[in-house]
């Protein structure tokens, strides 16, 4: 499609296509207005066109995201705010701009939502210098992405580039209203919405000025990782620990953010577990990006090292439960059922497996559970739950690759349901 109109707004087609791509490729639910990717998918080129045409001219408008809440690792929930389909492609191409812009000048030790970096990065980093420090702080702002300060984010922005399609766009989707699931609209005068395409990037440049750059410049010989906006910092001592924690909480009021009294602390992750000999009682446990981190025995020894975490076997039930609804599938097949959410058994196994991949028995023991109880209402029987029990070992003997946690997880560490 070749377009020579002259616009105000410097955007290409081409561009607009490639965001198009990723918005594809990603998936996704649909926002307010209930239109699916399917529904772009139909008519394609001319759906491109008409947002290529508004981005260009200046006219683009967010509509207001949808509002849903979700389960927090560590408890409690957050809200996502869903833009539909349209604003998601619009919101790629200003992403596909600023990352360009970024990407080169974010810090090493930043993890979140940025190319060839993962969480898995930050934990396997952060496990160890947990063998290198003794001491680390627990940093939890408050809920950041609720309270992020429009007028000093576009300050932050404007540092950055000129382009004035950044410009204007960023601070149109920042300001985006939002709709509850109870039809309400809400108005936004601070925060960005979870959920968005450009928000994980603008969220990262904001704790990028506002934490990142300041410590490398005042603090550079203290160590940290930082996935958005769950931040872990290391320490030598008490002391240290407790002289910066202070710091960082009056550097974050500086823009408008509050570190979370009781949810910020200061942990122990040395090798004593003597009380006396510590002279201490503080925290001996913490959890970063869905993996506690706790003092384990390995061959004798103490080490301070992550495996999955409670919260996140805690989401994983709850996502078993709403989302698989083996109870009201007994007239299904199991092997029907396997194909439908094994994708999702073998993701939680790659990402908790990198670590202490022994602890995954509890995950495995879990999800053995349900299908248990599956199999125990839908046969006669088997309509014991030793008969069930053995049913499915029986299952597990003959057809080991129905589901992943049969053959990914050794069954040497599982344990008893």
């Amino acid at each position: 499609m070749n377009i020579n109109i002259i616009r105000p707004m410097n955007v290409t087609i081409t561009e607009v296509q490639e965001a198009w791509k990723s918005v594809r490729k990603a998936g996704g639910a649909c926002g307010l207005d209930r239109q699916t990717i399917s529904d772009i998918e139909l008519d394609w080129e001319s759906q491109i066109y008409k947002i290529w045409n508004r981005l260009s001219s200046g006219t683009y408008m967010a509509k207001p995201v949808l509002l849903v809440s979700i389960p927090k690792a560590k408890g409690g929930t957050r809200q996502l705010g869903i833009p539909t389909v349209c604003d998601r492609i619009a919101q790629m191409v200003i992403k596909n701009r600023l990352e360009k812009i970024l990407e080169e000048v974010f810090h090493e030790d930043s993890y979140a939502y940025r190319p060839n970096k993962s969480a898995i990065d930050a934990v396997t980093v952060c496990r160890e210098r947990c063998f290198k420090n003794e001491w680390l702080i627990e940093i939890d702002i408050k809920a950041f992405f609720d309270n992020l300060d429009h007028e000093i984010l576009m300050d932050i922005l404007s540092k950055y580039t000129d382009d004035k399609v950044i410009l204007l766009y960023c601070k149109r989707f920042i300001k985006a209203n939002g709709m509850n699931e109870e039809g309400v609209e809400i108005s936004r005068e601070k925060g960005t919405p979870q959920g968005g395409v450009v928000s994980p990037i603008l969220a990262n440049l904001y704790l990028h000025e506002a934490f990142d750059l300041w410590m490398r410049k005042n603090y550079n010989n203290i160590s940290f990782e930082r996935y958005a906006d769950d931040i872990v910092v290391h320490a030598k001592n008490e002391k240290q620990a407790n002289f910066i924690k202070d710091k960082i909480r009056e550097r974050l009021k500086e823009y408008k953010l509050e570190m979370h009294p009781e949810k910020s602390k200061i942990i122990y992750t040395g090798k004593s577990n003597d009380l006396d000999l510590r002279k201490h009682n503080l925290s001996r446990r913490f959890t970063f990006l869905g993996y506690d981190f706790k003092p384990r025995y390995n061959r004798g020894k103490i080490v301070f090292t992550p495996a999955i975490g409670s919260g996140a076997l805690k989401i994983i039930r709850d996502k078993i439960k709403k989302e698989w609804g083996l109870r009201a599938r007994i007239s299904e097949n199991l092997r029907d059922i396997a194909k439908e959410v094994d994708v999702k058994i073998r993701g939680w196994i790659n990402y908790y497996g990198h670590h202490r991949r022994s602890e995954l028995y509890k995950l495995a023991a879990m999800i053995d559970n349900y299908l248990v109880k599956f199999i125990k209402k839908k046969h006669k029987t088997t309509n014991t739950w030793k008969k069930a029990w053995t049913a499915l070992q029986i299952m597990k003997a003959n057809e080991s690759n129905m589901f992943s946690h049969w053959h990914m997880i050794s069954p040497a560490n599982r344990r008893a349901v």
